[in-house]
């Protein structure tokens, strides 16, 4: 898995691929993905606001509920959660498709004309995961937040302004960066197992439902122990 990583960086940097692939990949991976991300900010931004709410009222600190929110969201539940949600719905997708390129020997077809199967299949997934991650990452954190807001503002009674001026004064750049690394690292992984999990599927269709949850279920651990790390370092 290393030197099919390090293969892939040496390819993305020599041979990108074409943009239109590329662009096709990033609405696969990226635009398709955007409901279900979507629907998992809004109703985490809202267990967040509910169990925040409670938690700070016992202290009479509920006007730092927005703090609360928006730094559980941008600095950890977002990029693991939109990842984890990209997981199951594109990396499995991908690992799939790959696999059943394999059994069918497409693959075994680009090598025999001459050409580089990671540039066709696998150099424009990873570009689309890297771009795609931070971008469904900020719509979570978005939608989160707002989320939060409608439960903590509009249904428990916290001050609106309070709400969003804590969130101002206590979320800094720091934050944010670290969200936006974490997500980044998040794409490059769900690319890396899922093309990795695909090139390298058994044969037939057991082969590739095999290699399709081996992947999420690898992907989904790697993940959250990457993110251990990356918190532990970001601190």
């Amino acid at each position: 898995m290393g030197r099919f990583l390090l293969k892939s960086f040496y390819m993305i940097a020599c041979h990108p691929g074409n943009p239109r692939t590329i662009l096709k990949q990033m609405r696969f991976i990226g635009t398709k993905s955007l409901f279900v991300v979507v629907l998992t900010a809004a109703f985490t931004g809202m267990v967040l606001g509910l169990q925040g709410y409670y938690s700070l009222a016992k202290f009479g600190s509920e006007g730092m509920l927005g703090t609360a929110v928006a730094l559980s969201l941008i600095r950890e539940l977002g990029p693991v959660l939109s990842a984890l949600m990209v997981t199951g719905r594109a990396g499995s997708a991908i690992t799939a498709e790959i696999g059943i390129m394999r059994i069918s020997e497409q693959i075994d077809a680009l090598e025999t004309m001459a050409l580089d199967p990671f540039k066709y299949l696998v150099t424009p997934k990873f570009i689309a995961a890297v771009i795609s991650l931070p971008l469904l990452c900020a719509i979570f954190d978005v939608v989160g937040i707002y989320g939060g807001w409608l439960v903590g503002v509009k249904l428990l009674g916290v001050n609106p302004g309070a709400y969003f001026y804590e969130m101002e004064k206590s979320v800094v750049w720091r934050d944010i960066y670290s969200g936006i690394i974490k997500s980044l690292s998040f794409g490059m992984i769900i690319a890396w197992v899922g093309c990795y999990k695909g090139y390298f599927a058994g044969h037939g269709a057991e082969g590739v439902s095999r290699a399709t949850t081996e992947s999420v279920v690898l992907t989904s651990i790697t993940i959250l122990i990457w993110d251990y790390f990356l918190t532990s370092i970001l601190l």
